[in-house]
């Protein structure tokens, strides 16, 4: 028993890492490259391991394994169990590492420890490519074709078309290139497909950004019609596109619909879009029915506001009045998607709230929800005017209603501005008095619907030349919104019909400095201050109008007639060669330009624009007599009695231009048609003193009988006339006695004077025909179609293409010399 009791030792002197260096004789590997067995072995695996040859005589079939305690264990023999690498019951043994990878104990000894090997020096350099070699050419190749894809890519977004067909092709050129070598060196597998098909989508799409619609039709087909590009079905859908611009609309249909059986259910939106531009097609071609089905599906599943827009457009075309209604409240129901207005206003005083509500006012993302809020709004307020007037039985009953559905939506706001375009459509039907009761009902409304209220109400009766009422609703439009451009600019022009023009411009600065894009109040500064003759500032007002509106004709007239009143007629020949080139047949313009260059001296130009300008409005007496007078001046006498003529039948009460017909006549030689035209000429104008004298000539040189009695009536006609500038005389010399006595009873004598004077002035003289009004009563009689001379300024209600009509110059009424 006590053979197994241990003593402890008097003195703990333990050693506590004994018996780490005992170890199995085992796994000991030191001399497996003497052991022939193992080499053979390792050799084959066929049979089994030969018994190992111990390393001690006489160990072969046991060998003692030291312990920890110094005592020594027994191992059986290594023929008991299947060497590594031999075969045992027809199974293979896997063969196990017997040896570290990369550390063994004779590489330690007698070396350092460098298991990095920096002991070896540095390694030796990377081998350089070679540049000849064809692996190295393709690479580059396959990169150069990259970046000019890049290239043209980015030459589109910057708007230069040409240069990204031109990159897009040479792209193309050399990705042909690239697979020609890649077939030469036999590595036609690793053709970049990717690449193909980004350098023939993007050769396609520029193609038709240049408007070359065959050609990308091509293109597109390569892809579409090549089975290794996966997708390439998809591209139908811009195959439909360019068959759309192309009005190819029963093609487009066609490649709408293949490429909508190409996409899956789960592209959604992609889906969706493609049924609109389905829908789009079918309204093109007419077949309503067909495109409401798209759109009913369309807003069934995700309704969005194209969609409900071109519903109600289509009910609308086969007057389905109830659908219209039905469509309008599905639009009307069509979410945002975004937050309205009440995450920036701000709850509470803590300044870092706030200074994040300022920061996020205004960035990009508010930028697009007011897009997005903007383009519902315009889609509502269209479908409003185009429904009302057919949905119910007059245009105000059908406005009410839009009025009441718009109220029970999320566009709540919008009803006021439905009720605002109510009045609107009154004004176009002329019905002023309904137009003004729908907007004086915005009196009580809040600032902002009544302060547009009251800007159109200032603008009818400012129309209507109501100064008075007009003045009341402007202050009231101003009261209402201070910072309101329309409203200052309508009270600016109020104060400018009263001639008040230093405070008509302080009301237009305000209102630019409000709103600096309100081109009306620009326009009307520039008006001020050439009514104030400040010139130079006028001048600027213009050019800054010029830069906003750019090829505005009413900015380019002002500034060619601004710089003719500074004397400056090149600029303002050029300005209206800008102005010729917007309205080119505006015959005042044209007139305009003919008497610049005659006063230059230029004649040849000064008829070319004469003529123009009389073959677009041949009513105009200025320019007929500067043709009839360049005729005649230049020998073509024959030719200036077609403009006298039309002179003639303008002006029929005028003896002047039949005596210009008739001289044209007698200067060409035709004496006898000329002896017939003055002969009428007398027979309508019995009295005229000229007439009679060329008929006396006339007779005299043709030897005619007449001749002894137009003598007669041309000496009693001269002898009228004599008592006339007698009886004129004696008035004039009684009334200036009349006024030097200053008597009581010489007033009622001078009044009875003035009046014989007055009758007496209104009788032809000597050198006037007869005529049955003065010439003053017919140019006030006379209707000139390009408008009102006078210039008014622009009112800010609504934008018109043409508030100031070109002013016409007074009629000249000159004889020509004989």
């Amino acid at each position: 028993m006590m053979q197994n009791v241990h003593l402890a030792p008097e003195e703990d002197e333990d050693d506590l890492y004994s018996g780490y260096n005992d170890y199995n004789p085992t796994f000991d590997t030191e001399d497996l490259e003497n052991d022939t067995a193992f080499l053979q072995a390792a050799r084959t695996s066929h049979g089994r391991r030969p018994p190992v040859t111990a390393k001690i005589p006489g160990t072969a079939t046991s060998r003692p394994i030291d312990t920890a305690f110094g005592s020594k264990a027994t191992l059986t023999s290594s023929m008991g169990r299947p060497v590594t690498g031999t075969v045992q019951d027809g199974v293979a043994r896997p063969m196990t590492a017997v040896q570290a990878a990369g550390y063994t104990k004779a590489a330690m000894r007698g070396s350092l420890f460098d298991p990095l090997g920096q002991a070896r020096g540095p390694a030796p350099p990377l081998e350089t490519k070679n540049p000849d070699s064809s692996e190295e050419k393709i690479r580059q190749l396959e990169k150069k074709v990259n970046e000019l894809v890049e290239e043209s890519c980015i030459a589109n977004s910057c708007g230069d078309l040409k240069l990204a067909l031109e990159k897009a092709k040479e792209a193309g050129r050399k990705e042909r290139v690239l697979v020609r070598q890649r077939e030469q060196t036999a590595t036609s597998e690793s053709i970049n497909l990717d690449l193909t098909y980004s350098v023939l989508f993007n050769l396609a799409s520029q193609y038709a950004a240049n408007e070359m619609y065959a050609e990308a039709l091509n293109t597109y087909q390569v892809i579409v019609k090549n089975k290794m590009f996966n997708n390439g079905g998809r591209l139908k859908v811009n195959m439909g596109n360019i068959y759309l611009k192309q009005r190819n609309y029963s093609k487009a249909i066609k490649f709408y619909r293949m490429a909508l059986d190409q996409i899956p259910s789960v592209h959604k939106e992609m889906r969706i879009k493609i049924m609109q531009n389905i829908g789009v097609a079918f309204i093109k071609t007419g077949q309503y029915m067909d495109a409401i089905s798209s759109f009913e599906h369309i807003m069934s599943l995700s309704p969005n506001l194209k969609a409900g827009f071109n519903l109600i457009v289509c009910y609308f075309a086969i007057g389905d009045s109830e659908q219209m209604k039905k469509a309008f409240q599905k639009l009307i129901a069509v979410p945002l998607e975004m937050d309205y207005d009440d995450k920036y206003i701000s709850s509470n005083d803590d300044p870092h709230t706030n200074l994040l509500i300022e920061a996020i006012k205004n960035d990009s993302l508010r930028q697009i929800e007011r897009e997005r809020k903007s383009m519902a709004e315009d889609y509502i307020m269209t479908a409003a005017k185009l429904i009302a007037p057919v949905i119910e039985t007059s245009f105000a009953v059908g406005y009410d209603w839009c009025v009441e559905a718009v109220k029970a939506s999320h566009y709540v706001e919008l009803a006021n501005d439905l009720e605002i375009n109510k009045a609107t459509t009154y004004l176009r039907q002329r019905d002023f008095n309904q137009a003004l009761e729908t907007l004086k009902m915005f009196e009580k409304k809040d600032s902002r619907v009544k302060s547009a209220a009251a800007t159109n109400l200032s603008f009818l009766y400012y129309l209507e030349n109501e100064l008075a009422q007009a003045t009341n609703y402007a202050d009231l439009a101003v009261s209402s919104d201070r910072y309101n451009p329309a409203a200052l600019t309508n009270k600016g022009n109020t104060v400018f019909a009263n001639e008040d023009y230093e405070k008509a411009a302080e009301f237009y600065k305000e209102a630019l400095r409000n709103d600096c894009s309100c081109t009306e109040a620009l326009y009307n500064l520039g008006l001020t201050y050439k009514k104030l003759n400040r010139i130079d500032e006028a001048l600027d007002c213009f050019l800054k109008l010029h830069a906003i509106l750019g090829n505005s004709a009413q900015v380019l007239h002002q500034i060619a007639d601004i710089y003719e009143i500074m004397e400056d007629p090149n600029q303002a020949i050029e300005w209206l060669m800008q102005l010729i080139s917007v309205v080119p047949t505006d015959p005042h313009v044209l007139s305009k330009l003919g008497k610049l260059y005659d006063n230059e001296g230029d004649k040849s130009q000064a008829f070319h624009y004469y003529y123009e300008s009389y073959r677009y409005f041949p009513s105009n007496i200025e320019v007929i007599e500067w043709l009839g007078a360049y005729c005649i001046d230049t020998q073509f006498c024959e030719k200036a009695i077609e403009y006298f003529e039309r002179a003639a039948l303008i002006l029929p009460t005028q003896v002047k231009w039949q005596l210009m017909v008739a001289s044209c006549y007698r200067r060409s030689g035709n004496y006898q048609k000329a002896l017939e035209k003055y002969k009428v000429i007398h027979q309508k104008f019995p009295e005229n003193v000229e007439c009679l004298r060329f008929l006396v000539r006339l007779c005299t040189d043709m030897g005619l009988k007449e001749v002894q009695e137009y003598m007669t009536k041309l000496k009693k006609v001269e002898k009228l006339k004599e008592i006339r500038e007698q009886r004129i005389k004696s008035g004039r010399d009684g009334s200036a006695r009349n006024r030097r006595e200053g008597s009581a009873g010489g007033d009622a004598g001078g009044s009875k004077g003035e009046r014989l004077s007055a009758k007496l002035k209104a009788l032809p003289g000597t050198n006037e025909p007869y005529e049955s009004s003065s010439s003053k009563e017919i140019d006030a009689s006379y209707i000139d179609p390009l408008g009102p001379q006078a210039e008014r300024p622009k009112t800010a209600a609504r934008k018109r293409t043409e508030e100031d009509d070109f002013a016409d110059e007074e009629l000249g009424e000159d004889l020509l010399p004989e």
